[in-house]
Order: structure tokens, then C-alpha cells, then sequence
């Protein structure tokens, strides 16, 4: 895989059914894919080396991302989203890799600007349910 450029990473929320938008003007962006272990070591354990439960752990997904409000639209959605705190359907579009795509939860929503500059707001996204994964 070569370099990708960061700026091709798209974040969008599902408004009506089916419609996704994309998120503002996000300038920076991390996903974070976890998986929790379950540890299954006993004293019969080989060698007292720790053994895995494969499959056992809880898996969870977070978004965060930083930028400017493209339109009311999209500054609509995510403040619904916020308010609301009922998962939305979010897709996350990672060039050359997937999309990953489910239920999320608006963990945190900040806004702030400066005397001569635009505003801006930090976004950070939680996992609520399956996160299904389509490769491209």
C-alpha cells in the first residue's frame, strides 16, 4: 500500500434512512479499532505461558476528528446526534483499506475559535452495537 493523503478519510452520518452526509470539514482524524482479551491461563497452562480466549473479548470502535462546519446541514446532524444520545449509523471511508460502518454514539462535542480565525470543533465517536467492515 503507498502513502495516502490524510484528507481522503471521510466520515458520514446517516440523516434520513439510507443518506449519508459528510461531516463538515474534518482537517484531522483518528479510528481506533479495539479488541479486549480475555485471559484464560491456568496452572496447566504450558510452560506457564498466559493463554487467550480467542473471541471472547469485547470489541469497540472510536472515531475522533477536528475541523470546520462545511453548512448548517451537517453542523444540524451532529448536534442532533449530540443531543439526542441515540446511536446514529455513521460511515467511516479509510481509501484503500474499507468502510467501516454502524451505530455510534457522539461522545463528546466541542466547539471553539479564536478572535481572527474561523470556528472549529473537536468530534469524538463511540461504538454502540455491531460495526460491520467492507474491504475496498
Amino acid at each position: 500500500m503507498t502513502a495516502q493523503r490524510g484528507r481522503d478519510i471521510l466520515l458520514k452520518i446517516e440523516g434520513a434512512p439510507g443518506v449519508f452526509t459528510t461531516v463538515a470539514g474534518l482537517r484531522a482524524r483518528t479510528i481506533s479499532l479495539n479488541a479486549r482479551t480475555v485471559d484464560a491461563t491456568d496452572g496447566d497452562s504450558a510452560g506457564r505461558w498466559r493463554e487467550l480466549l480467542g473471541g471472547a473479548g469485547v470489541r469497540s470502535a472510536a472515531v475522533a476528528g477536528q475541523g470546520i462546519f462545511r453548512d448548517a446541514a451537517s453542523d444540524a446532524l451532529i448536534r442532533e446526534a449530540f443531543f439526542s444520545q441515540a446511536a446514529s449509523v455513521w460511515r467511516l471511508i479509510v481509501p484503500d483499506f474499507g468502510v467501516l460502518k454502524g451505530p455510534f454514539l457522539v461522545a463528546a462535542l466541542e466547539y471553539a475559535g479564536e478572535h481572527e480565525g474561523e470556528a472549529t470543533f473537536a468530534i469524538s465517536l463511540a461504538s454502540a452495537g455491531e460495526i460491520s467492515f467492507e474491504a475496498l
